[in-house]
C-alpha cells in the first residue's frame, strides 16, 4: 500500500509554476504601498531588465501620445513585486 503522503508531495511537484500577470504584480503593489501603476510601466522596467516579454496583438506602430515614465518610487514598486514573485 502507498502511503497518501507520498502521493500528494508527488502531485504537488508536478504542478506547473503560477503565471505571474500584470494584475498580480498590480494587486501586491496596492497592498504594500497603497498605490497603483499603469501596465505600461510594469512592461517598461520589464523591458529595462532584459526580461521575457509576449508579444502584444493589439500593439500599434506609432503612438498617439508619447510614453509616460514611471517615477523612480514606482520602479523601485514594481522591482520589489517582481523580485517578491521570483521573476528576478
Amino acid at each position: 500500500m502507498i502511503p497518501l503522503n507520498s502521493i500528494v508531495e508527488k502531485a504537488e511537484a508536478y504542478k506547473p509554476k503560477q503565471r505571474i500577470t500584470y494584475k498580480l504584480i498590480k494587486e501586491y503593489i496596492v497592498e504594500k504601498y497603497s498605490f497603483n501603476v499603469h501596465t505600461a510601466y510594469i512592461a517598461e522596467v520589464k523591458r529595462d531588465l532584459g526580461l521575457p516579454m509576449y508579444d502584444a496583438p493589439n500593439a500599434v506602430e506609432t503612438l498617439k501620445q508619447p510614453r509616460k515614465h514611471p517615477t523612480p518610487i514606482q520602479v523601485d514598486a514594481i522591482k520589489d513585486a517582481l523580485t517578491y514573485f521570483e521573476v528576478i
